[in-house]
């Protein structure tokens, strides 16, 4: 069998605890690696107010206690910088929020976009 490795994608909010926890879950049921990422456009402000800061040293907190690092990545394009995470180290499994609704239909969300790119990848979106 397959090693399980799962990729949980937060933002700077404390509710992605229920996506770590999640992972967490699943990372214990199939005797997984959990990865917690963050991945910052380089180009606007990281941390640009108090409460992102407290959030993210949240997360950082919350996926400790579940054995797993959280990294944070800067990066001109998100998408790829996340493909190439998920390429890097063998993800199987990727746990996202569904993003709220965004105006502009043209444009495929950050989900499947990872999705076309990743066929192979089971994405669980809570």
């Amino acid at each position: 069998m397959n090693k399980t490795n799962i990729m949980v994608c937060v933002t700077q909010q404390k509710t992605c605890e229920r996506l770590i926890l999640n992972g967490y879950k699943l990372a214990e049921a199939t005797k997984g690696k959990l990865y917690v990422i963050h991945v910052v456009n380089e180009k606007e402000k990281f941390l640009d107010n108090v409460d992102d800061g407290e959030a993210l040293e949240y997360l950082f907190g919350v996926s400790k206690k579940v054995g797993a690092d959280l990294t944070v990545l800067r990066s001109k394009d998100i998408t790829k910088a996340m493909i190439d995470f998920a390429k890097d180290n063998q993800i199987t499994h990727i746990v996202m929020g569904t993003p709220p609704n965004v105006g502009n239909a043209k444009s495929p969300d950050l989900g499947l976009k990872l999705q076309n790119a990743l066929p192979n990848v089971e994405f669980i979106k809570l």
